[in-house]
């Protein structure tokens, strides 16, 4: 898989602070690329490195193989954390204002930004004052204008923040769309959960360095302590006499449906198969399911870790 861009050993520093410690990130065509972090860590630092709103210390950005150039801007659509429109210009007028910033046509603009705003629901909005929305409503405005000329590249930064869960669906939904389309999308959030539903890969920077990338799938597995969850009908102890190649970590029987749960570590692969095998074979094995860590839970540790 090609990627549409590499960022280089970018380091960023402002005065006393260094922002971004030799960070370097492949971006893969056509995929969701999620940028991790806590609070400071540098995540928009890098973003608008790429995004050439700051020059690197150190490092190079190439976009589809050849070092970035503001022509390639216009080849990248940018929602920032920090919003902003002119207050009190009317919706439409001002969404047609910004698109043509980005290239377009009158004609072209309108005809696009009809659509999404039909899309999203929020023709009503067309002739209302900028002053009059909801902080989710610019939002929404802002995520339209930001994709309308098409780019190849989006980059948005904290996307969810500030809406509710019905609209933060509408959002996701709307980013793996695009992504179905043909575009590459990266953005930052504090959101794990959105990471699991829509990141095809990620990068977790602390403390202005990148100290994990991959593909979510792949991290998950490498994150996992090999503990599996077990249901298996009746109230008989099975698990106890293969204490040799697994222990058991919990163990329930729910009396009303005559369930037995458990979750057991098995300390080396190859042992999995014996153990679905064995307990197969001494009662009703309902199911056996290897317990994957969270995106949340891979964060947490590997910050602790650093």
């Amino acid at each position: 898989m090609s990627n549409i861009i590499i960022a280089e050993h970018i380091t960023k520093r402002f005065t006393e602070h260094t922002a971004l410690d030799d960070v370097s990130v492949a971006i893969p065509t056509g995929s969701v690329y999620g940028l991790l972090g806590p609070n400071g860590a540098g995540k928009t630092t890098l973003i608008r490195v790429i995004n050439r709103i700051t020059v690197p210390d150190e490092g190079c950005v190439l976009f589809e193989g050849k070092p970035i150039t503001q022509q390639d801007i216009y080849r990248i659509g940018y929602l920032p954390e920090e919003r902003g429109l002119y207050k009190k210009m009317k919706v439409g007028e001002h969404a047609i204002f910004l698109a043509r910033l980005k290239g377009l046509s009158r004609h072209e603009a309108l005809v696009r930004l009809k659509e999404w705003f039909t899309r999203f629901g929020i023709e009503d909005w067309w002739n209302k004052r900028v002053e009059d929305l909801s902080k989710g409503m610019a939002q929404k405005v802002q995520f339209i204008v930001t994709v309308l000329h098409e780019p190849k590249l989006l980059i948005f930064d904290e996307p969810f923040s500030g809406f509710d869960p019905i609209n933060a669906n509408l959002l996701k939904e709307e980013i793996l769309r695009l992504r179905d389309k043909g575009a590459t999308v990266i953005f930052s959030t504090h959101n794990m959960s959105s990471v699991e539903e829509i990141c095809d890969h990620i990068t977790l920077i602390n403390k202005s360095k990148n100290i994990l990338s991959g593909r979510v799938d792949d991290i998950r597995r490498s994150y996992g302590d090999n503990i599996f969850a077990v249901q298996y009908r009746g109230e008989q102890d099975v698990l106890q006499p293969l204490g040799e190649v697994c222990s058991v970590l919990e163990r329930e029987y729910d009396r009303i449906s005559g369930i037995t749960s458990a979750k057991i570590h098995i300390e080396h692969n190859s042992d999995v198969r014996s153990v679905i095998a064995a307990v197969n074979e001494a009662v009703e094995l309902r199911s056996f399911t290897e317990i994957i860590p969270s995106m949340n839970n891979i964060f947490i540790r590997a910050v602790e870790e650093r």
